[in-house]
């Protein structure tokens, strides 16, 4: 049965969702659960993506990136693939209008991790609309369900907030991506000489995107998606005061994170907050 084969694809996307992000996982638990599969979807062929890039160091990284791109393409426009991935990602591309060009944009910024170890401010912020604004900007899609007013209301918020989403991660792995791979993102710093008044620059810059999302976009969204948007909000949120609150020097030198006893009270009060509207 096509209804089996269909079912067991997006539980195959939601096992990735929860395998590699506590966060995210309990983000997309508090959507209402007619988006949760979208969601899951769209995350699961994101994840997938990523790690060709940062995790297969003893395949051909190059090919097998861009035979997913070809299978994907090939997915969507047959409405149908055997890997599971995709046929959740397909499915849900078809459903809401995700538009190919958010896919090759996301596509396009995986293929830079390959070739590119520093940034310039252009080709920065390029990978980072590829990379993160895209990918909210697709569920932005499911979220809207149809409404095109509403989305179009909502595009530059949700992008804020996958960038300021993006920056905190980049902050936060700052050490593992130049060690591991050699990587650094933001635009003229050095790892050698990240300082504190580099970091004071990119956090100014972090807050604005924040500030942006909050209150153009996390406060406007329907309320079947309002909580989970705002729960991940409200994780990155405090992510980042940790970090902002850390030198500079601890930053470079280990992985700074939230725990999830803390992601748990974190979860509590949001749903609070959201029950007696006061998002």
């Amino acid at each position: 049965m096509l209804e089996l084969f269909n079912a067991t694809a997006f539980k195959c996307s939601k096992l990735i969702t929860q395998a590699y992000s506590t966060s995210f996982s309990m983000g997309i638990w508090t959507l209402h659960p007619k988006l949760h599969d979208p969601i899951y979807a769209i995350y699961g062929f994101v994840r997938y993506a990523d790690e060709i890039v940062d995790t297969f160091h003893d395949f051909d990284k190059k090919n097998l990136l861009e035979r997913f791109e070809q299978d994907t393409y090939r997915a969507i426009e047959e409405k149908i693939s055997l890997n599971p991935v995709l046929q959740s990602f397909q499915l849900t591309v078809n459903q809401y209008h995700i538009e190919s060009e958010l896919i090759a944009a996301f596509l396009d910024s995986m293929a830079m991790d390959l070739h590119r170890s520093a940034y310039d401010a252009s080709n920065y912020k390029q990978y980072i609309y590829g990379s993160a604004e895209v990918v909210g900007l697709m569920c932005l899609r499911v979220f809207c369900e149809g409404d095109k007013e509403l989305y179009e209301k909502l595009k530059e918020p949700a992008c804020r907030l996958g960038a300021a989403f993006q920056k905190v991660n980049f902050l936060r792995d700052m050490k593992s991506d130049f060690e591991d791979r050699g990587r650094v993102y933001f635009p003229n710093v050095s790892f050698q000489h990240f300082n504190k008044d580099a970091k004071k620059q990119i956090e100014d810059d972090i807050q604005a995107d924040f500030d942006h999302a909050y209150e153009h976009g996390i406060t406007k969204l329907p309320k079947e998606a309002q909580l989970g948007v705002y729960l991940a909000y409200i994780y990155y949120l405090k992510l980042f005061e940790k970090i902002r609150n850390a030198p500079a020097e601890t930053v470079m030198n280990e992985r700074i994170r939230v725990p999830n006893r803390r992601k748990i009270t974190l979860l509590l009060e949001s749903y609070v907050k959201h029950r007696l509207n006061y998002i």
